[in-house]
């Protein structure tokens, strides 16, 4: 049964949302468990959304380059803040 759960999750998806505070635009993203940070900042990039010298933040917290959106406990729906660093 654990091994049935592990290849499923690798299937799993979340569709989240990322804040771009500095210019008040939502952003919708589609990001697997195993994605770290870095990943969602390629992703931005993707969609022609500069994400560098900027931190990402859920719930209060900011969140790790090396972080997985697993580790970092986020969650279908969710959204994250991307802020200038000043």
């Amino acid at each position: 049964m654990e091994t049935l759960r592990r290849s499923l999750s690798r299937w799993k998806r979340y569709h989240i949302k990322v804040h771009l505070a500095d210019e008040d635009l939502l952003i919708p993203l589609t990001v697997k468990p195993t994605d770290k940070v870095m990943d969602l900042r390629a992703q931005l990039v993707r969609e022609g959304i500069t994400s560098w010298k900027k931190t990402f933040y859920y719930n209060a917290r900011q969140l790790g380059e090396e972080e997985t959106v697993k580790e970092a406990k986020i969650q279908n729906g969710s959204v994250l803040l991307l802020v200038s660093h000043k």
